[in-house]
Formats: C-alpha cells, sequence, structure tokens
C-alpha cells in the first residue's frame, strides 16, 4: 500500500450491469477502485455511467432492459448475443475479477462460467431473493466468492444460508445531493414560500404513469381549495414524454390547478417538497433520505397483482421505507386503495396533524440510521480489491 492509501494492484476486472441504477451504483464502483487502485483496467457490459466512469463497453446494457416473459422473448437475440459476448472476454482475456450488479438470472450465469474458470466473483446489490424465489440463494453460495448487500436486514438473511456477505450500506446517500437549497428552488421557481408544496411522483415507466397519474392529478384537485393553496411539482421521467402526460391527465388538470412540471434538479424539487406522493420503488428511499413524509402508492394489474401474491410470502410491506424499519413509517396504498380521496386524506393529515407528521419523521430519522452512513462505494471497493489481491481459487466454494 502506498503512503496515499493507495494499493498497488493492476490488472483487469470485468463488470456486468443491466439496469439503470445498476449502472449508476456500477459506476460510483469503478471509481472508488481506482482512487484505491489507479492500475485496474474495467471492460463489461452496463450503460453510459459505466462508459463515463471509463469502462470499457462490449455490450450496451439498454438492449437487454426488458420487463415480462414476452418482452424477454422479443428481446432474446440481443440477450443471446451478451452473454456469448461476455463469456468470450471471460475465457479469452480472463479478468481479475467479475464483479456483478444485480440483474440475477444473467449474472448468475456468468458467475458460473467463472466459478469454472478459477475467476473470483463479487456480486454487488443483492437481487431481492427474501421476496420471492428464495432458492436463488443456494446459487449465489455456490458461484460467489463474496456479496455485498446495500440494506441491512439483507446480511442477516444471506449469512443465514452461508454466503460470505458484507452489509456495506446504501449508495444513495453518498449521490442524493440536492443542487439547490429548498428556498433556492422556490426563488427560482417563483413559489411563494408560505404555500405548501406538495410533489406528484407517478414513476418512470410508463405502466406505472398510466395507472397512477390520473389519481395522482384527481387528488391535487381535491387538495387544491385550500387555504393557502398549495403548489404541485410533478416530476417528469426522463423516460416519459410530455404528451404520455398529457394522455393521463396533465392536459385536463394543468389549467385547473398550480401544477409546475419539473424535469430536472430531481433531488432539489423532492427536497422543497412538504408532502409528497409517490410510486413505490427506490423513490420512497430518496425522500426518506431528504426527509420528505411521503404517501406510497401502487397499482398493477390484477393478473400480475394475484400471482405476487402467490410467489411473494412472508413480506408485511411492499416499500422498502417500511421493510428497513420494520414498522409503516409510510401509509402504503395498493390496488383498490389508491384512490384521490384515499390519497388526499393521507397528504392533508400530513401537512396538517402535527403529530402524525412528527412521528413520521422520526420514522424516516430510523431509516436513514439504518442505511449504515456515506461511503458504500468506497467499503464496497475495498472488498472487491480484497478478492483481487487473492490467487485465482475457489476460495472454499466448489461450482
Amino acid at each position: 500500500m502506498t503512503h496515499s492509501g493507495q494499493v498497488t494492484v493492476n490488472g483487469e476486472v470485468m463488470i456486468v450491469a443491466g439496469e439503470a441504477s445498476g449502472d449508476l451504483h456500477g459506476a460510483n464502483l469503478v471509481r472508488a477502485m481506482r482512487e484505491l487502485s489507479p492500475g485496474l483496467r474495467f471492460y463489461g457490459m452496463g450503460g453510459s455511467e459505466l462508459m463515463r466512469a471509463g469502462v470499457e463497453m462490449l455490450y450496451d446494457a439498454a438492449k437487454l432492459a426488458v420487463v415480462g416473459a414476452v418482452e424477454v422473448l422479443s428481446h432474446l437475440h440481443d440477450i443471446l448475443r451478451a452473454r456469448r459476448i461476455l463469456i468470450a472476454h471471460l475465457k479469452h482475456r480472463r479478468p481479475s475479477l467479475l464483479i456483478l450488479i444485480d440483474y440475477p438470472d444473467f449474472n448468475l450465469m456468468l458467475a458460473k462460467i467463472a466459478k469454472q474458470l478459477g475467476i473470483p466473483v463479487f456480486y454487488y446489490i443483492s437481487p431481492q431473493v427474501w421476496a420471492w424465489r428464495s432458492g436463488r440463494v443456494h446459487t449465489i453460495r455456490h458461484r460467489t466468492d463474496r456479496m455485498a448487500v446495500i440494506l441491512p436486514f439483507e446480511q442477516a438473511f444471506y449469512a443465514g444460508y452461508g454466503v460470505q456477505v458484507d452489509f456495506v450500506g446504501h449508495p444513495l446517500l453518498d449521490s442524493i445531493k440536492p443542487k439547490l437549497t429548498p428556498a433556492e428552488f422556490k426563488t427560482q421557481h417563483r413559489i411563494d414560500p408560505q404555500r405548501p408544496v406538495i410533489g406528484l411522483i407517478p414513476g418512470s415507466r410508463r405502466k406505472e404513469v398510466a395507472a397512477l397519474l390520473p389519481d395522482f392529478l384527481a387528488a391535487a384537485e381535491l387538495l387544491a381549495s385550500a387555504q393557502p393553496p398549495p403548489v404541485f411539482l410533478l416530476a417528469q421521467a426522463p423516460t416519459i414524454d410530455t404528451s404520455f402526460l398529457k394522455e393521463n391527465g396533465l392536459e385536463t388538470w394543468q389549467e385547473r390547478l398550480d401544477l409546475r412540471v419539473i424535469t430536472e434538479d430531481r433531488y432539489a424539487m423532492m427536497a422543497a417538497c412538504d408532502v409528497a406522493v409517490a410510486a413505490s420503488g427506490t423513490v420512497t428511499l430518496e425522500l426518506a433520505i431528504l426527509n420528505i413524509p411521503t404517501v406510497a402508492a401502487y397499482r398493477i394489474s390484477p393478473h400480475t397483482y394475484w400471482l405476487g401474491r402467490l410467489l411473494i410470502r412472508k413480506i408485511r410491506f411492499f416499500t422498502l421505507v417500511n421493510l428497513i424499519a420494520e414498522q409503516a413509517v409510510l401509509p402504503e396504498l395498493l390496488q383498490r386503495q389508491v384512490t384521490p380521496e384515499r390519497l388526499a386524506q393521507e397528504v392533508s393529515t400530513l401537512l396538517n396533524n402535527a403529530q402524525a407528521r412528527s412521528n413520521m419523521l422520526t420514522g424516516l430519522d430510523k431509516v436513514r440510521r439504518r442505511l449504515g452512513g456515506p461511503g458504500a462505494s468506497h467499503r464496497a471497493a475495498a472488498i472487491a480489491l480484497s478478492l483481487l489481491k487473492t490467487p485465482k481459487c475457489h476460495n472454499g466454494h466448489q461450482p
């Protein structure tokens, strides 16, 4: 180790991320590893974030970003091509380490090949095996050398199955940095600081937006008569175009509400809210980190919902915030519970009931404390480098 804290490790690392969040977290991991060991070279599969971090891109993960069996079949050519390319590089370039980020079905196939070749495997960010298809945990144990998880309850789950696992904290704690203070944001958007600000965050997928936005906007109208009248901030994800928002209620409601569509400074917009209504997902955790009281909602097709009920068992909550807190911090509205009246009622309570608001803020503080503090990428990088420095062997695991 050098005097600057760097380690003198050289070699090539393959890193594979299949989705946008994995691409972002993977890029931060690569930067952290390079800080500790500047001589490393990276190649693999991912997106624009990993490419910006200097990773040689063997295949664009966007071609594989599919949801559902029908979409998987239509993209089978891309999936098989990506698999062939990555396996060929594993066999011929023999990286010193394979880093896999979430994306379990594809990545566990690569892990099997790597173990047969004697390449150490580091799995960063767990698939949700604790929620469904928990049998995959045995495959993970046999095909990986170390695992780093970002949710606190995942460590005990994996350790119970004999997986070499570390809880490194959540990387969102490092990446959520609003560029503007709430006061600066309100000034920029000409929002009276005396007026309550309510965020509407219907998601980043078209199906989510179509299922939730009309009810979010109808709830906004029910809340609009309060004094002083609230300002509504609608978060438009880069994956959703304005015409689609208009098709799902924006055109009808925009003239009747003080509704601002926000496309940039996403975290600054969230931080400026007094209350948010959000699609269940990572965004609820982002809002918790920003200390914003939130109402979580989700609606999927009845068929998918009942299939999920059969597959997902022993899970008390569906939001990450409540799962981490192990208690109902956020109101969760699911399926038929998602109505304009119920949404407006929950938001009104968080705006006007001081005790309810205080209770939620206490719960959000508990969640933030459980997330492990800043530095997740650097903690994960240190684990990855410890594998890189060891001889290429199975470390006691058999494929």
